[in-house]
């Protein structure tokens, strides 16, 4: 436990120095003995969380692959933070998805016993002209992005009223008004109704979309009024989950 303690410490210590630091230094800095400090420095660029040029240590990849995970896990968690919030206000399970390499990637959801999510019967990714999510995504594509996402997820019939074929989905997107809320009515789930949130950020196609019970269809498009409200008062969380 003290070697890691130790060995933590000269990261800190390491990373703190931009222009990277000699051992000395950094055996001074770190409150180290200098055999211990030039042990462990060896012992670090040989496990690629250090590395020296010149005579100076700086942060190897290992420790640039950490911090991104880290960072990662940060963001998320305030993806998710954020998401429980407005399930709380608006009292109904949200979705937060985006687009990324050519597939449909949820990335938070939030949800309650009282107030459950979506069951994923059928995956997602392949769904996309199905449920609300995945139609708002694709609306924001240009036609060529769109085809090709068709051509590797065709449009099949979930329920009843789903979408007929792809060129009925297609002239329903080339439809849909820049900015407003896209809606769904049982295409993906019997019983359930959808709205999705557009949400452009740079190249980044994302969206935060809410469910309700069929019974409450008539309170969609007021709630996604509201999700709408409640996204734009936080902006930057969502820029800096979707930069994940």
């Amino acid at each position: 436990m003290g070697s890691v303690q130790r060995a933590m410490r000269l990261l800190e210590t390491v990373a703190a120095h931009e222009r990277g630091a000699p051992a000395k230094q950094l055996a001074r800095q770190a409150g180290l003995a200098l055999p211990t400090t030039y042990h462990l420095l060896r012992t670090l660029v040989h496990e690629g969380y250090l590395r020296r040029d010149s005579g100076l240590f700086h942060l190897g990849d290992a420790a640039e692959r950490l911090s991104r995970r880290v960072a990662r896990q940060r963001r998320r968690s305030a993806v998710t933070e954020t998401l429980a919030h407005w399930h709380d206000v608006i009292g109904a399970p949200l979705y937060c998805a985006r687009y990324r390499d050519g597939e449909i990637e949820v990335v938070g959801v939030a949800d309650s016993q009282e107030n459950p999510a979506v069951g994923e019967w059928a995956d997602f990714r392949a769904t996309g002209h199905a449920h609300a999510i995945g139609q708002c995504l694709l609306s924001q594509l240009d036609e060529e992005a769109r085809r090709d996402h068709l051509a590797r997820h065709p449009v099949q019939s979930l329920t009843p009223y789903t979408v007929e074929d792809e060129g009925a989905f297609l002239r329903r997107l080339a439809a849909a008004r820049h900015g407003e809320p896209v809606l769904e009515r049982q295409e993906y789930a019997l019983g359930t109704v959808c709205a999705a949130i557009p949400i452009r950020i740079g190249t980044i196609v994302a969206t935060v979309a809410v469910s309700l019970p069929v019974h409450q269809a008539d309170q969609l498009l007021p709630t996604a009024h509201r999700l709408q409200a409640e996204i734009g008062r936080a902006p930057g969380v969502l820029a800096l989950s979707f930069s994940i």
